[in-house]
Formats: structure tokens, sequence, C-alpha cells
């Protein structure tokens, strides 16, 4: 027999890993190895595991789901990666696909779609979520074919990181220490945000980070 393929599970909530991960271990071909509760600890687990595929939240603490994606497609460019999220938001459904994620699945419909979404990945296959092929793909292509703008990240990877940071309420030195970095380079990015996004403080910052799902309310 096949041995199961190795899954690293990210979530934030540690509910929502429980029952996610009893889908999963219910299944002869699939087994969780190991886990992480946040986008950093995922890209740590990662490292230290044989794993074949990563599940992970969009929004979690310290990176996203899509920051550790990105990172992990430059770390371990073989590994297949699967977005898990309670957000039906067409910006994260392109950035996943960016990201290099083979498939999106709700939250909502984990329980229906997360196995097939896992063997489809295995394959080496996408896997979207049901109804969202007509209006996320069309989107796509008639923007393609038409040559309208697709749907961009206003930053830059690295000014997202601290974007998510500052708003979870890190100081300079704090985000400094943890993206190895000194402080006047964290503040010339905090600079290089206000200006890029038109906001004016700390809190606007905030806020915008929360309206584009880097934090949860």
């Amino acid at each position: 027999m096949t041995a199961p393929a190795r899954i690293l599970l990210a979530d934030d909530h540690a509910l929502v890993r429980h029952g996610v991960r009893l889908i999963l271990d219910a299944e002869p071909d699939l087994t969780v190895v190991a886990e992480a509760s946040d986008g950093a600890e995922a890209i740590a687990q990662a490292r230290a595991n044989d794993i074949d595929l990563a599940i992970l939240d969009i929004a979690m603490p310290r990176r996203t789901g899509l920051q550790a994606a990105r990172e992990l497609a430059r770390l371990r460019p073989g590994l297949r990666t699967l977005m898990l999220t309670m957000y039906d938001n067409e910006q994260y459904f392109f950035e996943a696909l960016k990201s290099g994620a083979s498939g999106y699945v709700l939250k909502s419909v984990a329980d229906r779609d997360l196995v097939e979404a896992c063997r489809a990945a295995l394959r080496d296959e996408p896997f979207i979520y049901p109804g969202a092929e007509t209006t996320l793909i069309r989107t796509y292509l008639d923007r393609a074919r038409t040559g309208g703008p697709l749907p961009a990240r206003p930053i830059t990877e690295r000014e997202e990181e601290i974007l998510k940071l500052v708003a979870e309420g890190h100081t300079s030195k704090e985000i400094a220490l943890l993206l190895v970095i000194s402080a006047k380079t964290v503040e010339r990015h905090r600079t290089n945000l206000l200006q890029k996004l038109g906001l004016r403080d700390r809190l606007e910052l905030t806020r915008y980070a929360i309206r584009v799902g880097l934090i949860e309310p």
C-alpha cells in the first residue's frame, strides 16, 4: 500500500484545526503530521517536517497564509499548498493563484470539498470551490483578453509583512527583531506605506489591514 500523504495544517483557531484534522485523518490516503497556529510557525514546521501538502488559513497572526505560501514556494518548490478561508473574495482568490496555491477551499464547506481538494493538489491539479469558476475565471479571462488590469497588490511583500505586524500592535523595534532588519528600515517602510495608501496614522493602517484581510477584526 502507498503511504498516506503527509499534511501540514495551519490555522490560528484550535477548534478549526481539530475539526479539519478529523476530516483528513479519517481518509486512508491522508494524514496530518504537523500543525501550526500562524504563518511563521507554518514555515518553521515545513522546514522541520517531511510534508507533501500544506493547508493554510488565509488570515493568521504574524504571517498570513498567503505570505506563508509565497515563502514556502521559494523554500520548497515541489510542495503543494491549499488555501483554507472563510472569505469568498475575488482578490484573495487571485492572490492565492499568484502565491502558487493549488486550490482555494471555503471553510463553510470544508467537510464537503477539502478531501477532494487535497487529492487534486497531490495530483498536481487545481481545485476551485464549486461556483467560483463562472465568476472568478471568467473575470480573469475577460480582463486578460481585453488588456484590462488584473488585480494587483498595491504594496510590496515586505511592506505587507510590516503592515500586518504594525496592525497587530508590534513596535518598530519588535518588528525589526522579527524580520531581522533595522528599526530604521521598519520606520522607512512604515512611512512609505502611509504615503502609498494615503493614510495618516497607525489606526488607519490597522483599519486598512482588517479591510484587506491581513488581520481579523
